[in-house]
């Protein structure tokens, strides 16, 4: 049916499309979970939303209701997984069509599920793909500027995801951040009851949590929330954030404290988040980061919190490989990234991510907008050549992070090309080549 319309869309005039755009996508939505019976009535379904963050919290909020007993079925930007059968997101689409979206939410409520846990996106929401599933919980981690062109606006971004909130019934849960910026937006925008999560405790439902004894390392990540001690292997402030997220949809939903600690232990990583592809004799580190606040923490933490200075350098180098994604997708932010890598890395090299149809040239030469000249900063266009010579320039105690593309399998050429591509096996590749 989706292609039927999509093929319509091709033969209708662009200007009469974009007017009558807001009734296609409601129509596809409609149409879809018609289909499919509104499968979201016999589940318990989650969106999770937020600039950054969200795949981990994802991650995290299934192996806890798991962990509970409960049957999960979840769809992230990596995989889509029902019950222990998982197959990945090759689909280059974080929040896929509503003809599937529905799709997989009858076959797990055919598989038995109880919860559904949905990555939710901003775009996704525009086109009207969080229509007609029927969330019982909406968790935002925080909001930074993202899509800014795609949306027509930074308040734009925020209300699509505001959207999400506003739909909820009056008994649905929603799981606010109150220490990001943006938390009064949301909790004023939904009829739902409240939950709230900050750094020292998670309250709301008629309850509060206190989380003490906070350590955050190399390591990994521990804190007591309650009477219950909670370790992951995650790593990073932000992670720390995301666990948090994930133990209030716990709480909200019943599971004890012991079982949370369980579901959170049994993710060890994440793949593309943070990923740690060699430790010894150097750290080689690949990342999905691709917004300027994502990017800035991935940098800070691996960085032991501090930026390079003139006056402070270490021994030991950190050398970043850096792109950004073409198509016109938020332009504004690449002067931003060449500013950010100028703060923390000791070499830069800056190479091809997604281009799509934009020239690669004129997207690095925007990066390099964001230099000043203290950094080292070269281009190689080809990014198996950019790793690998990230690699050969690594010496014991240094650190090599490849940012932007994390585990994704693809690489978007011109023409809606593509070509296969995993960065962390480019980077195993470029290791043995060493050896």
């Amino acid at each position: 049916m989706e292609k039927i319309l999509r093929a319509c869309r091709t033969l209708i005039p662009k200007k009469v499309f974009l007017a009558l755009q807001p009734a296609y996508h409601f129509s596809l939505a409609f149409l879809a979970a018609l289909r499919y019976g509104f499968p979201g009535r016999h589940l318990k379904v989650i969106g999770v939303t937020g600039t950054k963050g969200k795949t981990t919290t994802v991650e995290l909020a299934h192996e806890i209701l798991a962990a509970s007993g409960a049957k999960v079925a979840s769809i992230s930007s990596l995989r889509f997984k029902i019950g222990e059968q998982e197959t990945p997101n090759d689909l280059k689409m974080t929040m896929p069509g509503r003809f599937f979206v529905q799709r997989f939410l009858r076959d797990a409520s055919r598989a038995g599920c109880s919860y559904a846990v949905l990555e939710v996106t901003s775009q996704g929401i525009a086109q009207y793909r969080h229509r007609f599933i029927g969330f019982s919980m909406g968790v935002v981690m925080n909001v930074a500027p993202e899509h800014i062109e795609a949306h027509g606006g930074f308040e734009h971004y925020i209300r699509a995801k505001l959207d999400l909130f506003w739909r909820m019934p009056k008994t649905g849960v929603a799981i606010i951040n109150r220490d990001d910026w943006s938390w009064e937006r949301f909790s004023g925008a939904t009829p739902a009851r409240k939950m709230y999560y900050v750094s020292d405790g998670i309250m709301g439902l008629g309850r509060t949590v206190r989380v003490e004894k906070k350590v955050i390392g190399e390591k990994g990540i521990s804190f007591v929330c309650g009477d219950t001690a909670i370790a992951s292997s995650l790593v990073g402030e932000f992670n720390f954030y995301n666990i948090l997220a994930a133990c209030a949809v716990g709480l909200a939903l019943h599971v004890t404290p012991e079982r949370i600690a369980e579901g959170v232990a049994r993710v060890s990583g994440v793949a593309g988040r943070m990923e740690f592809v060699q430790v010894s004799p150097f750290r080689v580190v690949v990342d999905y980061a691709h917004t300027p606040d994502s990017l800035r923490s991935v940098y800070r933490f691996l960085s032991g919190g501090e930026e390079k200075t003139k006056d402070k350098k270490s021994k030991n180098k950190m050398i970043c490989v850096l792109g950004a994604a073409g198509g016109g997708r938020d332009t504004w932010k690449r002067p931003q990234f060449g500013n950010i890598a100028e703060e923390f890395c000791d070499e830069v090299i800056l190479t091809d991510e997604d281009p799509y149809d934009e020239d690669p040239e004129k997207i690095l030469e925007d990066i390099s907008a964001g230099f000043s000249g203290t950094v080292p900063a070269r281009k190689i266009l080809d990014r198996r050549q950019a790793i690998h010579e990230a690699l050969r320039m690594a010496g014991a105690g240094d650190t090599v992070v490849i940012t932007g593309k994390g585990a994704e399998p693809w690489m978007m050429k011109a023409n809606g090309s593509k070509i296969p591509w995993d960065d962390r096996v480019v980077a195993r590749e470029a290791l043995t080549a060493r050896e």
